[in-house]
């Protein structure tokens, strides 16, 4: 119960029940990092199952949108850039903004927190805004959603902002969509590096956004690939910021280990992982895409908490010894890393093998 009292929150539920009914044409913005978005793709599933005749379309940052093309669930994609500099940047919101009002939304499901997609909505003039109450927004939004009591994963969140829409919670888990097409020609980036298909393809993902705190020591990794090297194919992944450790990690090892960090586009990366036999990763937006294509995966954690942002539905990926320090959520760990040190290679290697040879 919020503060507007029982009669007005009856009031504003009987409303959004009957908003709910005649949505016709939604709006989501859909979350800035990679692994978010994965994590928030039920929720254009959920929104297609409850209106399936709704325009349904997904608001989310160039490049990581190219990610939910070919979702069924969306009839378009609004895809906007953030500007490096202000004034590039004041004239993006504007331009964002003539954006929603030019396609008159009935609704808005803000899966981010941020000020501004309230703004922007609020400006655009969407009658029904739907978002966490954060950030001073509430003002804002037309059903503020309030914060739960109790801890649970980042999926769970994005689902209780369909609550407004009388969308119950739902068992759906995330998914993303690639063709054929694509991961044949995708398989062209490992064949040019020496890949003989039908062996075993294992992904290791070394690098993390956010920073250091939340990824294994290259060393581990590095030993890691050596023993992996004996089951098949061992392919590296990584962005531009990690290209520098993800090749000092390479040095050296024999070639059938393949770089492929700074290299492929982000549907190209979705293709790989989704081939792979395995993946070992940090907590990671290539961790959510493995899980979103149910690809084996083991999912190494410390500083951050898998019961928020683990693999969803899939607790048994996850190593994490619990140091008694951890969940810190720090960007660099101040003391001795003892939740990542504490991760052994030799238990990496055991679980990767078992289930190798499922």
């Amino acid at each position: 119960m919020d503060s507007l009292g029982p009669v007005r929150y009856t009031v504003r539920a009987l409303y959004g029940r009957l908003m709910s009914r005649e949505s016709r044409n939604i709006l989501v913005r859909m979350p800035n990092w990679i692994g978010d978005l994965v994590m928030g793709t039920p929720i254009l599933a959920d929104l297609r199952a409850a209106f399936p005749k709704a325009t349904i379309t997904a608001m989310c940052r160039t490049p990581i949108s190219e990610l939910l093309k070919q979702d069924a669930a969306i009839d378009e994609l609004f895809c906007f850039t953030r500007p490096p500099n202000k004034f590039l940047r004041r004239q993006e919101h504007r331009n964002i903004i003539a954006k929603i009002a030019t396609g008159k939304f009935d609704t808005a499901v803000l899966l981010t927190n941020s000020f501004s997609s309230a703004w922007w909505c609020w400006q655009g003039k969407v009658p029904r805004r739907i978002g966490y109450s954060a950030h001073l927004r509430r003002l804002l939004l037309t059903d503020p959603v309030f914060w739960p009591k109790e801890k649970m994963h980042q999926v769970d969140l994005y689902k209780r902002l369909l609550y407004p829409l009388d969308v119950p919670h739902s068992e759906t888990a995330p998914r993303l969509y690639v063709s054929k097409k694509e991961v044949d020609e995708s398989k062209q980036l490992l064949y040019q590096r020496g890949y003989v298909p039908g062996k075993k393809l294992i992904g290791i993902n070394p690098g993390a956004a956010y920073g250091s705190a939340k990824c294994w020591p290259p060393d581990r990794f590095r030993a890691l690939a050596l023993e992996l090297l004996k089951e098949g194919y061992v392919v590296f992944f990584g962005d531009a910021s990690t290209f520098t450790l993800v090749r000092e990690i390479c040095q050296g090892l024999p070639e059938q280990a393949m770089n492929l960090a700074g290299v492929t586009s982000l549907r190209e990366l979705a293709c790989i992982i989704k081939d792979c036999d395995l993946l070992v990763t940090n907590d990671s937006g290539p961790m959510h895409i493995a899980a979103a294509f149910n690809t084996p995966l083991i999912a190494l954690f410390g500083s951050t908490d898998e019961r928020a942002t683990g693999p969803y539905g899939k607790p048994d990926a996850v190593i994490n010894k619990h140091a008694s320090c951890s969940p810190c959520f720090k960007r660099v760990c101040p003391i001795d890393f003892r939740c990542m040190n504490n991760i052994t290679v030799e238990e990496v290697v055991e679980k990767a093998r078992e289930l190798l040879r499922v």
